[in-house]
């Protein structure tokens, strides 16, 4: 048995996913469970694939059951063998699945099934763009199960850290592109950047009390940052989630977008933010390999950002720090040992980014 994922916010919320293997010889696939306790509230556990909040996942889950929605809603014949694949879960959340039917292989994400209408529409903004996206393949709206195309190609962030360094021009072109996409009725809620920095702020005051190093770093980067939140407002199209981990760099040098969920009204520029900070964390908290290789594209991106777009530097530090404040939740959420003084240190680098 060992632990899948772990998330924790101190005196409040675990949440804690487990794998069961067995040799093998056994021929048992593995075997999923989560476990949320939270404050003032009864245990519960989720057997993965029982989820009541996502009706769909138990029957695609199965070799067997997953033959049906398949034959209804992507393939014209119903398959004879179906083999899947866990790719993650989140419990009461979404999951996504791989599905391989003979040399067909799709993504079946699973969702609640309010979310599937704003993830097709989604799927149809980013699809106007110059970026590579996956191809729907069907879906089943009552089970909240939507299947995509797989796209063969080498994830960027793992390309990155091997030194293969991508494009940063034909990234900006798949970003411009899509911001320039007309909207549309129906259009996805705007991203809320305020109520996520609300939400890490009070993280951080709740988990970091007894450290006054981390206490004195927050102050001085909320100092900063409030007026700036304060201001802030959606101002056209946007990824609103776009970091290096979204993307594959493709045999022929193209760029494919694969998550693509949370496109909608938001801030342009924090998208080039977003993808600065996710270099800059991973470079200042990564491998010395790592570092080097993300931390020269971080600048080659940034200035072909600022030249291409003609942004203020200031505006766009304001941003990437933003992010950078909310990623350091992640020491909290996903504690190892020595979580506290990463804490500092990201908070330390979030007033860096700021000058």
């Amino acid at each position: 048995m060992r632990i899948r994922q772990f998330s924790h916010s101190l005196s409040r919320i675990a949440v804690v996913s487990y794998e069961l293997e067995w040799h093998l010889d056994e021929f048992i696939p593995p075997r999923h469970f989560t476990v949320k306790i939270e404050r003032g509230k009864p245990v519960e556990l989720f057997r993965y694939p029982e989820d009541s909040r996502l009706p769909g996942l138990r029957t695609v889950a199965d070799p067997e059951t997953a033959r049906g929605p398949l034959s209804r809603h992507v393939l014209t014949m119903p398959p004879r063998r179906v083999r899947v694949e866990l790719i993650r879960y989140r419990p009461a959340s979404r999951a996504v699945l791989r599905h391989i039917v003979n040399r067909a292989r799709f993504y079946a994400r699973v969702m609640r099934p309010n979310a599937v209408a704003p993830f097709l529409k989604a799927q149809e903004l980013a699809g106007q763009s110059s970026f590579v996206v996956p191809r729907l393949a069907g879906n089943w709206a009552e089970g909240g199960v939507v299947w995509m195309s797989e796209i063969p190609g080498r994830n960027l962030r793992r390309g990155l850290r091997q030194g293969k360094t991508p494009d940063a021009t034909l990234i900006l072109d798949g970003l411009e592109t899509l911001w320039n996409v007309p909207p549309t009725r129906g259009t996805n809620r705007p991203f809320n950047l305020p109520g996520a920095y609300r939400r890490a702020r009070r993280s951080f005051m709740h988990n970091i009390q007894d450290s006054c190093a981390a206490l004195r770093n927050l102050n001085d980067a909320a100092k900063a940052l409030d007026p700036f939140i304060r201001s802030w407002h959606p101002s056209g199209l946007a990824h609103n989630d776009f970091y290096d981990d979204q993307m594959l760099l493709l045999p022929d040098g193209r760029i494919a977008l694969v998550d693509l969920e949370e496109v909608g009204p938001g801030d342009p520029m924090l998208d080039v933010g977003n993808f600065l900070a996710h270099l800059q964390g991973a470079s200042h908290f990564g491998r010395k390999r790592e570092n080097d290789a993300r931390g020269a594209f971080y600048h080659v991106f940034r200035d072909a950002a600022l030249e291409r777009f003609r942004w203020s530097e200031r505006e766009l530090a304001f941003r990437e720090a933003a992010c950078l404040f909310r990623m350091c939740t992640n020491f909290i959420r996903h504690p190892q040992q020595g979580w506290l003084d990463k804490l500092e240190d990201g908070l330390s680098l979030v007033n860096e980014t700021l000058g």
